[in-house]
């Protein structure tokens, strides 16, 4: 079975609103659900800083977005949901690929020139105000993706371009220092709802226009009780399009009680009777969510936990895929590098592969340390071709190891970790061949 890895960022610049649910949060928990995606979810802290240098506002903001996600629904063991600064691989792979990032594609990047743009109608220089991470925050990005070797990156059009200076930035890696990392697509959500806000422009906190995810009861019906309408009396047709208030009821309620609203709102609905509907219908959905937040909020080290397994979790790949980059590009012992001199030598003290077929039938393989140690042992295929391909995988695939978890069988006492750095150890050697 294909897999294809997603992965996703989470700036903590702020509290989750009802947009974010419906836009990010409900489908991307929906799609982490499906056995065909590998899904990396990450608190993107390191891009926080760039915007805020207030401290507790990101750390209660980095609370507030990861106990969100969980009471949503994201199972922390089945996807990778980590912290960004607790894999500190990728601000090293950030350097790596800086070093092959020309200064004019970042020139070129829209936020960038945004804000020289706005300088600009002021009569500002240039650069006033724009400090150096806004101005290499396409290479963080571009880190962020190409350490776990992601296919697709869910993003909206104003994320496009970021993902194209990602691919140009790991094409250029991979043109000096062989294929290493994979070119990732934008999956572009055009069909991802967009809320309106309390008073009908898109719901933003850059507008102030927006109701907390997990808000209280009381301030969920107060706040929806501000929702701008249109001044037709009780009695009178009211329109849906363009109406804030019937969107927002539509995005959480079933195709049948979209349509009783919508002949409501023909029959004459009074508006106060239809923001009540829209509270109780918003409120049955997020109750039990907003418990399960409650709940997480009040014990945070039951998040801090999640996202200390995820970090590590998230390790277990960029320990091994850091090492084998950092050999690419020629930080490596200059020992190892003599010793390579002597092809039959080097190889000798390499881990490898070792296929066989069994009485049963089926074929096998095993991963054995250059000591002869076994790693790693295969559950049976039911062709060679297929244990093949799974042995390639493993060799030139970050990623790999977890993909393929459900046919492998670590030796008893032997660490992930070990086994992911034998490999990585294995798949610089034969990049370097």
């Amino acid at each position: 079975m294909s897999i294809t890895r997603f992965l996703t960022g989470i700036t903590p610049s702020g509290t989750p609103h009802l947009g974010n649910f419906v836009g990010s949060i409900r489908p991307s928990v929906a799609a982490s659900r499906n056995p065909q995606v590998q899904s990396f979810y990450f608190l993107a802290d390191y891009h926080a800083l760039i915007k805020t240098q207030e401290p507790a506002r990101v750390n209660r903001s980095t609370l507030e977005i990861a106990a969100s996600w969980l009471a949503c629904g994201l199972d922390p063991e089945k996807v990778t949901f980590y912290r960004q600064s607790d894999v500190p691989e990728i601000p090293e792979l950030t350097w790596l690929l800086t070093c092959v990032t020309g200064k004019g594609l970042l020139n070129r990047a829209h936020a960038y020139k945004a804000a020289q743009d706005k300088n600009h109608e002021a009569g500002r220089d240039l650069d006033d105000g724009v400090n150096a991470g806004l101005f290499m925050y396409p290479v963080l990005m571009a880190a962020d993706i190409l350490m776990f070797n992601a296919h697709k990156v869910p993003v909206g059009r104003d994320q496009v371009q970021h993902l194209e200076m990602a691919r140009d930035i790991a094409s250029s890696f991979n043109h000096l220092y062989g294929e290493h990392f994979t070119l990732p697509e934008a999956a572009i959500e055009d069909n991802v709802a967009t809320l309106a806000g309390l008073d009908g422009r898109k719901m933003s906190k850059s507008y102030d226009n927006t109701i907390p995810l997990f808000a209280s009861r009381a301030q969920l019906q107060k706040l929806i009780a501000t929702i701008v309408t249109d001044s037709r009396m009780p009695g009178e047709p009211k329109e849906v399009e363009g109406s804030a208030l019937f969107q927002i009821y539509q995005a959480f309620a079933t195709a049948e009680e979209t349509a009783a609203m919508r002949q409501a709102y023909a029959q004459g609905i009074a508006w106060g009777e239809a923001k009540q509907l829209l509270f109780e219908r918003v409120d049955r959905e997020l109750a039990p969510m907003r418990a399960r937040y409650e709940a997480l909020m009040a014990q945070p080290d039951q998040v801090e936990a999640a996202l200390v397994a995820g970090g590590e979790r998230a390790r277990a790949l960029s320990r091994p895929f850091i090492e084998r980059l950092r050999a690419a590009v020629g930080l490596r012992s200059v020992a190892a590098k003599v010793e390579h001199k002597g092809k039959a030598r080097a190889s000798a003290q390499l881990p490898s592969f070792k296929q066989y077929r069994e009485k049963d039938g089926k074929f096998y393989f095993k991963f054995v340390a250059a000591d002869g140690q076994l790693l790693l042992q295969s559950t049976g295929f039911d062709a060679p071709r297929e244990a093949g391909q799974a042995i390639a995988r493993l060799q030139h695939e970050a990623g790999a190891l977890q993909a393929l978890a459900a046919q492998l069988q670590p030796a008893e006492g032997v660490a992930p970790a070990t086994i992911a750095a034998a490999l990585a150890l294995l798949g610089a050697s034969l990049n370097d061949q």
